[in-house]
């Protein structure tokens, strides 16, 4: 199988065009190829990974600058444009996968490639592994009025539409009677039909004047040509795809001249029977057409009992080809269902109102329901995933440390006593190692005083420990502690930290002096401390400056004074030159979604009202940068505040206020909105105090390893010595204490290079 593609956009460069540009064009394209032009289009050469190794082996001086035809292959294999699609089929060999197709000119038009699973719409990539192409068919139900087409494109890009879709009918052409006023003579439904069109369909010249609009919004559009004529118009204006109609999928003439613009096609195949279908790919085929099929029931409503999403692998076999739905049944969660079942394109009509005229806009989506709609099928999308080998995903990482188990010491085991099997039992938490590790363990010696009810880790299987140093920053550096964990982990350790930064629990915010000395063991002379505010209270109660509900706001306001009282109160543990740091998440968690943009402001205007009935003498409360989707109280949910640059910024400025910047939580951010990390560092390096120094992946992913995320650490430690020089930092990596605080010595390790 073969298909042109008249988009050779990608896999052109000019003679003159230096290697690096035609290096980069071939990267991106994935071909391994490009095709070198003269100004006047006329092909003179390609340019492939291989030209290019050839051409560095015989080159003395290797220059990227080089005009790129220096280097082509000037004998590339090439073939008429019109060629037929089994002559090109011919051509391909190993090393021969994309073929030039020129003109009598020698003008390059088109390339030829074997049938791929994949399509190019617009901007939008069609096959396995992209999101699907969601499609709002606006058909006829502008009723025949420019403005409305134009402002239902506008809704539908609004409500999330990847592209629009529209009709376009010579009616003389089309019908067999000519000008519908002369459908005297027909039965009932094809009069109706006819009236309908004769009323809503737009002429060539508004459907252009709406394509334009559609250019101009950004969003992609194309339309259903039902007749040469309309077809002939599309293609002359430069539609990026067109869609045949079920009507047509049984009329080859017309699939034929679709084909032969070497557009991509989508190819609706209801009210058709097998055997039609199988005839129409083959019509595609023979022309080396670029197509999808899409499952489709031509009814409107159609009755969910005919849908029949499973013939979606049938039409997969068939076509070889991507698939998809174009739907008319009620609702949004059949659609929804197609893509789980491998939809590729989804396709629903569209409108404002379903009252009007003509049987379309019953079966059509209003925006906010389309919205809807792109939201469950990027959410199912997400859920998909990608197949690979099952990974542990860090909420999971959080409740295994929380609900499952480990192995822990029955008895005190001295260093070099070997583990005996009556020296081991299971409980829970899950912060040791794990208790299919037993038989690993069972038979080693120990390499240090266990106690009984300590954990076991990995180390005490591996013949490797990671210990603690002295370590040389530019910078302050501490480490997160708890009161009773404090003392042992830098005295265990020949470590040199500057600080301690006590992550408070609800419990430590109730101890009395007494128990928090003993629990230190004494004063730390030369250091100094930060203290985080507790992130979770009994009866999962968390603290929400933020929130509209004021008994929840007053207690937040009263337990982040008990911190504030708190910090102070450490102060006769440590040598503190300036007032500690107090780190707190604010608040502006929503559970189930985000809160509308619009409604940010007043969210942080609640928090600077709390704030001004805060004493902060002798402290610097900052404010965390948050992610998107933070985990609390075992689960997934929704930061809305301090996660977006712009008004992080602005509340900063605006309030006199200074951040904890964590890092994970903020590249996290960074990706879900899109926006490169080091914007994030530029703007809000200079208003922070503090640093949470870890990495990050994806959306959620917080707290692995330095180097093993997702961060530039060169890139983005040199902008925190430029822009926050001094400003000191811990490394907080997800359950870094365990251990002897393994993970924190190989984060420092790593970080003491850019640091």
């Amino acid at each position: 199988m073969t298909t042109i593609d008249r988009r050779i956009g990608p896999y052109v460069v000019l003679g003159d065009d230096p290697i690096l540009a035609a290096l980069t064009k071939i990267s991106d394209n994935k071909s391994g190829i490009v095709f070198c032009v003269d100004a006047r289009g006329v092909l003179v050469g390609s340019f492939s990974d291989g030209d290019f190794r050839r051409w560095v082996t015989s080159t003395p001086s290797i220059d990227l600058t080089t005009p790129v035809e220096q280097a082509a292959h000037r004998d590339a294999v090439s073939l008429a444009f019109g060629s037929d699609p089994m002559t090109i089929a011919a051509a391909f060999r190993p090393g021969v996968e994309v073929i030039p197709l020129v003109d009598d000119r020698g003008r390059l038009e088109a390339i030829a490639r074997p049938a791929a699973q994949e399509l190019q719409i617009g901007r939008h990539t069609v096959g396995e592994g992209h999101p699907a192409l969601l499609i709002a068919e606006i058909g006829n139900n502008h009723q025949g009025d420019v403005g409305r087409a134009k402002h239902l494109v506008d809704l539908a890009k609004e409500a999330g539409a990847d592209a629009v879709k529209f009709q376009l009918r010579d009616l003389d052409s089309l019908y067999r009677q000519g000008a519908v006023s002369t459908s005297e003579g027909e039965d009932l439904g094809p009069q109706y039909t006819m009236n309908l069109l004769a009323k809503f369909s737009l002429t060539p010249e508004q459907m252009i004047e709406t394509l334009d609009h559609c250019r101009a919004v950004d969003i992609d559009a194309f339309c259903t040509p039902w007749d040469e004529p309309s077809l002939r118009v599309l293609a002359d204006y430069g539609v990026p795809a067109l869609k045949t109609a079920s009507a047509d999928l049984t009329n080859h003439d017309l699939l034929r001249a679709c084909a032969a613009e070497h557009l991509p096609l989508l190819v609706s195949t209801g009210m058709s029977t097998e055997d039609e279908i199988v005839a129409a790919v083959d019509v595609l085929r023979r022309a080396g057409a670029q197509f999808a099929l899409l499952q489709c029931q031509s009814t409107y409503p159609a009755p969910f009992k005919d849908v029949h999403l499973r013939y979606m692998d049938r039409l997969a076999e068939l076509g070889e080809c991507p698939v998809g739905y174009s739907g008319h049944e009620r609702g949004i969660h059949v659609p929804v269902a197609a893509v789980a079942r491998g939809a590729h394109v989804i396709e629903k009509h569209f409108t404002d109102d379903k009252t009007l005229e003509g049987n379309d806009h019953q079966v059509s989506l209003l925006p906010e329901e389309f919205a809807e709609m792109v939201s469950w099928v990027r959410e199912v999308e997400s859920a998909l995933g990608s197949g690979e080998s099952r990974s542990v995903s860090t909420g999971e990482l959080m409740n295994r440390a929380n609900l499952a188990k480990s192995l822990v010491a029955t008895r005190r085991l001295e260093i070099g006593e070997h583990v005996t099997r009556d020296a081991v039992t299971v409980k829970s938490p899950g912060r040791g190692l794990q208790p299919n590790h037993l038989d690993s363990l069972i038979g080693r010696p120990a390499r240090r005083v266990v106690e009984a009810g300590d954990f076991f880790y990995a180390s005490d299987v591996s013949d490797t420990v990671t210990e603690g140093r002295a370590y040389a920053f530019r910078r302050p550096w501490g480490v997160p502690v708890r009161y009773h964990d404090a003392r042992r982990l830098i005295t265990g350790n020949p470590v040199n930290p500057d600080f301690l930064e006590f992550h408070l629990s609800a419990h430590d915010v109730e101890m009395d002096t007494e128990t928090i000395d003993r629990l230190l063991g004494g004063r730390f002379p030369g250091m100094t401390y930060a203290v985080h505010c507790p992130d979770l209270y009994p009866g999962d109660f968390i603290i929400d400056l933020a929130s509209e509900d004021d008994a929840v706001w007053e207690r937040s306001i009263v337990e982040v004074q008990r911190v504030i009282d708190i910090t102070r109160d450490l102060a006769g543990w440590f040598d503190a030159e300036q007032a500690p740091v107090v780190i707190c998440t604010m608040g502006g968690f929503t559970r189930d979604r985000f809160i509308p943009p619009e409604d940010r402001p007043g969210r942080y205007a609640r928090i600077a009202q709390a704030l001004e009935r805060v004493d902060e003498t002798d402290v610097r409360l900052t404010a965390q940068t948050l992610p998107p989707f933070p985990w609390l109280m075992g689960g997934q949910q929704h930061h809305n505040l301090f996660m977006g640059l712009e008004d992080t910024v602005e509340f900063c400025t605006q309030h006199d206020r200074r951040l904890t910047l964590d890092l994970s939580h903020s590249k996290l951010a960074a990706n879900f909105t899109r926006r490169p990390f080091s914007e994030y560092v530029e703007q809000l390096a200079p208003l922070t105090d503090h640093l949470h120094i870890v990495d990050a992946e994806g959306v959620d992913g917080e707290g692995p390893q330095i180097g093993e995320g997702e961060i530039d650490w060169a890139t983005t430690a040199t902008q925190l010595n430029r822009l926050a020089p001094g400003v000191p930092f811990i490394p907080e990596i997800w359950q870094g204490h365990v251990d002897n605080g393994a993970g924190f010595w190989t984060a420092l390790d790593r970080l003491e290079e850019w640091f």
